[in-house]
Order: C-alpha cells, then structure tokens, then sequence
C-alpha cells in the first residue's frame, strides 16, 4: 500500500468511497508479495497491482461489489493442477487478496496509517481476514503505542506482540491465533500489514555463499544489494533474488551510500584487495552487523592490515571474522544459515546457544 498511499491519501480527502485490495498471503511462484495493493475508487479509477496484470480484471469486480456491499471478501486467485481457473495467474502461484472498502464511513484507521507512511514513522495494522464475521475492527501498532481493537483484549496483547517483531523487519504476513490469542492455528487469520523501510543488507563479493546469504536475506525480509567489481559474476542469473545488483568497487559503492545502524553488511569477497579499503570504511559507519568470511589466519592478517591503515580498537571489535555462528556449515546453505544466525542473535540479543542449554532463561529476551 505504500506505493498508492499518495493516490489513496487524495481520494480520502476528496470524500471519495473506494475499495482497497491487498495480497495477504502466497503460495509457489506469486508475481507480488504480501501487502502488495490496488485500490479501486467509486468513479472506477484503478491504483496499484496486485498481479502484475493476471487477475486484476477479477479484482477490479470484486472491489466495485465490496464497495456496493460495503462488506470486505477473502479471494484466491491461482491455477489448479489440472486446468486454469477462469482467473488465473500465468506463473502458476497462488494468492490470497483481501477486498475491504475505504473511505466515508470505512475503515477509520487508514488516516492514521497514511500520516504515518507520509511522515515514515514505523506503523502495522491488523486486520481480522477470516474466521470470524467481517468487522472494521483494526489494531494498529507501533513499537511503543497499541491502539484500536480487534474485539479482545488477549487477542490483541497476542497480535501486537507478533507484529512488533514483523515491524522490526518491516515484514507482512498472516498469523493464525484464537479468538483470545491462543496458539491454534483453526481459528481467526489476522493479516500484519508493517510500513517501514526494510532493513538493508549489503553483500559484497558475487560467489555462491554470496547468492545463498542473498536468498537468506530476502526471505527474512531485507532488501539485499549484492556489489563486486567484476561484470562477469555479478549479473541478474546469478542473483535473480537481489534487488539491487552493483557492478562497482566495493569501498566506492560504499562511499556514495549512505549506511545506517538499520543496515548489516556482508563481506564475502575474502580477497585482500577488496576486502581491506571496504572494511576501513564500512568500520566507520554506524553498521548494525559488519561480518567478514575467511579462515582465522585470514581474519589475523586483515586486522593486521586494518590496524596499518589506522582503524581502531574499538572498531575491530565490531567485526565478526570469521562470519557466522559455529553451526558446523559447510555448503553456502549452510553457511548462509549460520551467518543469518549471527544476524538475528545480535539483533534480539540473543545467545547462540541451543535453547535447551539457557533452561531456565526465557526463550525470549
């Protein structure tokens, strides 16, 4: 929705009713991913896509009868094994839209969402999808505030403590709970739509951990540049999961970036000439996770040469070297496991260890 929110921010103002459809799940190879949309007004204007052109024909009826009815509907779209549904998605996935109607008298937190995708403050909303009759109850959520209702209390306490973690990530997805916050996976599915900029994953050096940390990053929801000096292994084939493929130096590509404490950078080159000039400078950013592949005996010699070209102490010890947490990896797969590992432990704080071994501790810190 952030991509129409604009469009949908002007139809709200001008009094216009219209009906928002939204990806909320997907099976194999969908064209768009949750919390893709498209928007229909009443005067038949169409925002957004939702498919790329494969069944918003379809959607487009459904959200003129959701606007008529003023009642929102849960639609799959996708193919069948033996033959096409009459809508179809040529890629042969499957989605899941939600059709809800907006605008006078519908779904009153939207103003609340648009303010906040305007001024790019973090923010979720959870919406009850099925399971239960349609209501325009809707939670919305920020890492500090939990307003609105989804009609109990416990429910809610269960949703927000889900959507704060897929807020963190800046990720959007269906999670199954009770009508009290349960864990059953048999009775409401609540859509967590999260507007926040994706945390950034730079990776550097286009070898096969690299595509492997790649895939990794995209599926926990980072938005993955993958840099190397040499047009030859960086190409689209080789890393068709990277939204961002550079074909530049390293610690150039660094330099005209800007890098925040939201970003997590990869180096994967582990060759002297790349791998030195881009850790001087990536130490020097406020990087949340700076990691660099190589043997011990590799990791000893670049501090070596990173203390010669002046980097500090304290900046050293910000560089995990040798990468990842000690899984036993051996395949890129494996290592690719270990190092998102070693990401997500530093970010929640977490240990590393097997769970069973921190008894009694919490699971979650």
């Amino acid at each position: 929705m952030r991509d129409i929110a604009e469009g949908i921010a002007s139809w709200q103002a001008a009094g216009t009713r219209f009906a928002l459809a939204t990806v909320v799940e997907t099976w194999k190879s969908a064209p768009r991913q949750p919390g893709a949309a498209m928007a229909v007004a009443e005067h038949g204007d169409v925002i957004g896509s939702i498919s790329g052109g494969c069944v918003e024909g379809a959607v487009y009826e459904a959200a003129t009868e959701v606007i008529a009815t003023g009642t929102p509907v849960l639609t799959t779209y996708g193919v069948s094994d033996d033959d096409a549904l009459e809508v179809g998605l040529t890629c042969g996935g499957i989605i899941d839209v939600f059709v809800r109607p907006a605008g006078v008298g519908h779904f009153p937190a939207l103003p609340a969402v648009l303010d906040a995708i305007a001024a790019g403050r973090p923010i979720a909303v959870a919406s009850v999808i099925s399971g239960t009759a349609p209501t325009e109850r809707d939670l919305i959520v920020t890492q500090e505030t939990t307003t609105g209702t989804l009609g109990d209390l416990r429910l809610d306490a269960r949703v927000a403590e889900q959507a704060r973690g897929m807020l963190a990530r800046g990720a959007s997805a269906v999670v199954r709970v009770g009508h009290e916050g349960e864990q059953r996976k048999d009775e409401l599915a609540v859509f967590v739509q999260s507007f926040a900029p994706p945390q950034r994953m730079l990776v550097f050096g286009a070898i096969d951990f690299a595509a492997a940390v790649t895939r990794m990053g995209k599926f926990l929801g980072y938005h993955v540049t993958v840099c190397d000096a040499r047009p030859v292994f960086a190409t689209r084939k080789r890393f068709p999961d990277a939204d961002e493929l550079v074909v530049s130096w390293p610690h150039r590509f660094l330099d005209r970036i800007t890098v925040d404490e939201n970003t997590v950078i990869c180096v994967l080159t582990h060759d002297p000439k790349f791998d030195i000039p881009l850790l001087e400078r990536a130490l020097r950013t406020p990087a949340r996770y700076i990691g660099a592949m190589g043997s011990r005996r590799t990791h000893e010699d670049r501090l070596r040469q990173l203390r010669e070209a002046g980097v500090g102490e304290a900046a050293l010890d910000r560089l995990a070297s040798p990468i990842g947490l000690d899984l036993g990896a051996r395949t890129p797969e494996e290592t690719a496991v270990a190092i998102m590992a070693e990401i997500i432990a530093l970010h929640w704080g977490g240990s590393g260890q097997r769970l069973i071994e921190t008894t009694p501790l919490p699971i979650h810190h």
